[in-house]
């Protein structure tokens, strides 16, 4: 996996997660990952294709998915209902925007599918042969990991 492909959406994610919690955000160290990767209990999936071939997992737990969407809505939100999700799918519509024009702008072509949001326990995603990159990204709402998995094309 390409480095130019990652650093976009680490960037994209540091500085929107900044953005809309109004807070600090620390990166954690990147590690990678080749077998099933366990989901935390909400995640938010987006396809890529056209010169690559992919996805872009924003993965957290409940707890943290709702403190996220109550600070981006300026309320309290206490269940997982559908303005959370809507806004957990909102913050990867943002992050994802964000990288790929700057993936665009590096010359590289490709398309990406609307985010799509899972919730439950005791969930993996599992990736044929396509190794991902882990980036734990630790915010006043919890932890988010953003799991990277892209390949080029043959």
């Amino acid at each position: 996996m390409r480095v130019e492909y990652i650093n976009p959406f680490v960037e994209a994610a540091f500085n929107i997660l900044k953005e809309v919690l109004a807070s600090d955000v620390h990166r954690g160290e990147l590690y990678l990952k080749s077998t099933a990767t366990p989901v935390m209990g909400v995640a938010a999936i987006v396809g890529l294709a056209g010169d690559v071939e992919g996805r872009v997992l924003f993965d957290m737990d409940k707890p943290t998915a709702l403190k996220i969407a109550s600070a981006m809505n300026g309320e309290e939100l206490k269940s997982l209902d559908e303005l959370v999700r809507a806004t957990i799918t909102e913050l990867a519509n943002m992050i994802t925007a964000q990288a790929v024009t700057k993936l665009h702008d590096l010359g590289f072509k490709f398309d990406l599918t609307p985010p799509a949001i899972f919730t439950g326990e005791n969930m993996e995603i599992h990736d044929s042969d396509v190794e991902a990159l882990i980036v734990p990204m630790e915010t006043a709402c919890g932890k988010i990991e953003i799991n990277v998995a892209i390949r080029e094309r043959a």
